[in-house]
């Protein structure tokens, strides 16, 4: 029997190895991408803070959950895309933080996070950030009065969004180029290549021509600074780095008053 024949078990157990391996890279990687928690343990009020409780629907009929806190004379609405992990319920703090400054607030669990249906995915979190912009619009709130702010995973959203619809301005807290750079930098012994997840922000910037604020810890232990430094090089103008210290997920919380300070003198500008 000719060697080839003798061999075909073998190539077929390893080519069956193979694939069981890289399908269960596929799954442990959106399982470790996405957190979402279900339970909404906090709401606006418990602040003191009016809002609306919004449910609306995606292009592809996955209804979403949202707040809509809304705050007295504002110019813009800060259309809020969360990080990873949680719900909108454990923001808070942010959302007072911006409410603060003069500015509604909308904030929305992607598919999966909260009340919102479906499972998490990349896809998913592009065509959930659009629908939240267009419930906006559908308000009666022009696009020159939205700012996009994206937190981590979330600046992915909110880049892809200012990639395609035009709006006021973009701000970011501990953004990444790329996931294949993620990727790397989390996962060293691995190729790059079996991850699925793009989250290609690096080339989406660069056709963003609008105002960005880029906001990153010097010290974030998640998301290095390099990271956020390639993607803000790549980024055309105008634009600013922020330069903070802190972990990734306290930073903004250690750095709130400068932030505060910082914050307000970016929103003066885009009202002039």
């Amino acid at each position: 029997m000719p060697w080839h024949f003798k061999a075909m078990p073998q190539l077929l157990f390893l080519f069956i190895f193979f694939v069981a391996i890289l399908l269960f890279l596929r799954y442990f990687e959106n399982h470790a991408i996405f957190y979402p928690a279900r339970q909404i343990e906090f709401l606006p009020r418990d602040s003191g803070l009016d809002f609306e409780d919004v449910f609306f629907k995606t292009r592809d009929n996955i209804e979403l959950n949202a707040w809509f806190i809304p705050s007295p004379k504002a110019r813009f609405t800060i259309l809020f895309c969360h990080g990873n992990a949680g719900n909108i319920s454990h923001r808070l703090e942010k959302i007072l933080f911006f409410h603060s400054l003069g500015c509604n607030v909308f904030i929305f669990d992607y598919r999966g996070y909260g009340l919102s249906k479906g499972r998490p995915s990349e896809k998913g979190l592009y065509l959930d950030t659009q629908a939240a912009f267009d419930y906006l619009l559908s308000r009666g709130i022009s696009q020159e009065q939205i700012i996009g702010y994206g937190e981590s995973i979330g600046s992915a959203a909110i880049i892809d969004l200012a990639s395609i619809r035009p709006m006021r301005a973009l701000i970011t807290e501990g953004a990444f180029s790329n996931g294949k750079d993620m990727a790397r930098y989390a996962f060293p012994f691995l190729p790059y290549w079996i991850f699925s997840l793009r989250l290609d922000s690096e080339n989406k910037i660069r056709s963003v021509k609008i105002t960005k604020l880029m906001i990153h810890s010097l010290n974030d232990e998640i998301v290095p600074f390099k990271l956020g430094k390639k993607l803000y090089d790549a980024a055309p103008a105008p634009k600013e780095l922020f330069e903070i210290r802190g972990g990734h997920n306290s930073c903004f919380f250690d750095s709130q008053n400068i932030l505060k300070e910082r914050m307000g003198d970016f929103l003066d500008k885009l009202i002039k």
